[in-house]
């Protein structure tokens, strides 16, 4: 896959009404999708959970979720339409995972990830996380191992600094992109 300009999204919490086409990006993304009732459930049970969605106009493209687990966010999903992938989809849902994980009192931020899954590790890379561990056989449907990642502490001056700069960088070039010639180059940013 070849990076292409960025889309300009908006990200707003998931909502009820959403799930069948978040189901159809799940569909489309992994091999062993969650069911329709799981996100039913964890919208409408599930106190310690937030999930969110980007929307390219009316249309869902992508999602992400994450468990607040004491001083923890736990990141549990996250995809975006095959067609919408390297545009900075991801990047815009991942700016949000973390903007909320800092907003309920997390430390710190952890997912897993299949070993094979290089460019969702690149991904997550970017924006801090580390390998720290591994769960062997963590996927059933192929039983790959899951890589454990995390990031620094999130309100450290490298995490927020960190933030900031790929935060700008993903609006500026969004911003190129709608043609607003006030709108500084990312190699400014």
């Amino acid at each position: 896959m070849v990076a292409r300009p960025p889309v300009r999204v908006l990200v707003e919490p998931m909502r009820v009404d959403d799930i069948p086409a978040v189901h159809e990006i799940e569909r489309a993304s992994f091999t062993a999708p969650w069911p329709t009732y799981a996100f039913r459930q964890e919208l409408e049970a599930n106190r310690l959970a937030r999930y969110v969605v980007a929307r390219d106009g009316d249309r869902i493209v992508g999602y992400a979720g994450l468990w607040q687990m004491v001083d923890e966010a736990h990141i549990t999903t996250f995809a975006v339409a095959p067609e919408y992938r390297l545009q900075g989809v991801g990047q815009s849902l991942l700016l949000e995972m973390l903007r909320i994980a800092e907003s309920v009192g997390a430390s710190v931020a952890t997912l897993e990830v299949r070993v094979s899954n290089l460019p969702a590790r690149r991904l997550y890379e970017k924006y801090g996380f580390r390998p720290v561990g591994v769960r062997p056989r963590y996927y059933t449907d192929n039983n790959e191992d899951a890589l454990i990642m995390t990031t620094p502490e999130l309100r450290s001056r490298d995490m927020r600094s960190r933030i900031r700069r790929l935060s700008t960088d993903l609006r500026s070039r969004a911003a190129a992109l709608d043609g607003d010639p006030a709108a500084p180059r990312p190699e400014e940013a």
